[in-house]
């Protein structure tokens, strides 16, 4: 691909990834879903009379929870009696009436263990069956609230999700076991609202916006059960890779039968009577709205999916077979064209180089397209939160071109995708996306531009 069309390409994906992130605004979402008129504040389709309630609390943990909970403070002003948030590190803020906590993300942390015991010591403190509780849930929040049941530590907990992690489990399966493992998850927030009002609104980054997997569905029924846990830990053969703590209490909750206390709550349970959950933000109105500023630079758009999952290495190889059906038969789509999807992949590591998920679908595309000879294409993947796996990256970007100019400086694209080094690779050719934190999260977005 020639100089120009890189730089024409380039400008035109960083315009529509800003677009795409615009859509989904923490902020913006909250204020599109919450109003308050003649003190009744709606939430959707729901209204909630201010005078029927005491006072009103909030509470949230995730990457967006700042932004989240200051559009809250925005539309209540005094009628906020006060709240409290955890959010990654890096990603606070100064708020008039909500405490902003930091902790530790992909990883969890004692911070997070000591945010995630005073979420709760506040609501234990401030709620009964009189008030409001309006709860701000958002990507990142599951490992921000790491708040082990009796008899598990955190540095078991951090030992399991990092099997997990590495297994190449989804982010469903993952999150069953936390929820297990946590005071916190799995609709066990709501042992602590004492019968009031809940309105929790939440910002998706789950393929298919599933309610209970969002953050872990702390105010959201847990269809999961201890069974289904131990099944996890069977299919991908890492029984005996977690720690034994871990191990014997989901034996023993699994034994305790669908009823024991040690379950999470279900659909049944009373306390989601007094419960709203509701997704105000998700990744397909991000791919929405890139795609309409695609058209608008003169490129044909096209919306595979928001619900793309499964082996980076395959979706990769699936994303480069479009491009190339693009590029001989003008399908699904004539070129110039935006062919975008969103979702969320995983990585099996088994080296140990630095890199994520979307710069390692980056990388196998590289290779995929090395023989392609100058074809104008470019395909990348970006996290919308701007950050990819434990690097300041928010991903990378590939073309016909990036494999040939990587091995002329000595870099073989195997060895670095056998070491998933992905970042260092991408480095050395400066075909890093840089964003720092986006201060949202609706899971991945990933681009093929083609032009004629």
């Amino acid at each position: 691909m020639t100089g120009g069309n890189s730089i024409q390409f380039g400008r035109t994906l960083e315009l529509v990834y800003r677009a795409a992130l615009a859509a989904v605004d923490p902020g913006q979402t909250v204020r599109d879903s919450l109003s308050l008129d003649d003190e009744v504040l709606r939430a959707g389709d729901r209204t909630y009379p201010l005078r029927e309630f005491r006072r009103v609390f909030l509470a949230g943990a995730g990457k967006a929870a700042v932004p989240m909970a200051g559009a809250v403070e925005q539309i209540l002003g005094d009628r906020l009696t006060s709240g409290l948030v955890v959010v990654k590190y890096g990603h606070g803020g100064v708020l008039d009436r909500t405490r902003v906590l930091e902790a530790g993300h992909p990883e969890p942390d004692e911070n997070g263990v000591a945010a995630a015991s005073r979420i709760l010591e506040f609501l234990d403190r401030n709620l009964t069956p009189q008030d409001l509780l309006l709860v701000l849930i958002s990507g990142g929040g599951s490992a921000l609230t790491p708040c082990p049941v009796p008899g598990i530590t955190l540095s078991d907990k951090q030992a399991a999700t990092s099997v997990l992690l590495n297994s190449g489990a989804t982010i469903h399966e993952i999150n069953a076991i936390r929820k297990h493992l946590s005071r916190f998850k799995g609709g066990r927030l709501l042992r602590h609202t004492h019968g009031a009002q809940v309105v929790s609104l939440l910002l998706s980054d789950v393929v298919g916006d599933d309610l209970s997997s969002i953050a872990s569905g702390p105010t959201v029924p847990d269809p999961t059960r201890f069974q289904d846990c131990l099944g996890i830990l069977r299919q991908y053969g890492i029984r005996t890779a977690v720690p034994g703590p871990v191990l014997r209490y989901l034996q023993e909750g699994a034994a305790g039968g669908v009823d024991a206390p040690r379950e999470t709550p279900k659909e049944n349970d009373p306390a989601f009577v007094k419960v709203q959950n509701r997704v105000v933000g998700s990744n397909i109105l991000a791919l929405k709205a890139a795609a309409a500023e695609a058209r608008r630079l003169g490129f044909a758009p096209l919306i595979l999916s928001s619900s793309i999952y499964g082996n980076t290495e395959d979706v990769a190889k699936v994303h480069v077979g479009i491009a190339r059906e693009v590029l001989r038969s003008s399908l699904p789509v004539a070129p110039p064209c935006c062919i975008i999807s969103g979702g969320e992949t995983t990585v099996r590591v088994t080296g140990s180089g630095k890199g994520g998920r979307n710069q390692e679908f980056a990388l196998w595309c590289a290779r995929e397209m090395e023989s392609w000879g100058d074809e104008p294409v470019l395909i990348a993947s970006i996290g919308s939160d701007g950050n990819d796996g434990p690097t300041d990256a928010a991903g990378a970007w590939a073309t016909p071109e990036t494999a040939r100019r990587s091995r002329s400086l000595g870099l073989d694209p195997e060895s670095y995708l056998s070491d998933n080094d992905s970042y260092h690779y991408f480095e050395k050719l400066g075909d890093l996306i840089v964003t720092g934190p986006t201060q949202t999260n609706v899971m991945d977005l990933r681009f093929i531009l083609v032009g004629k």
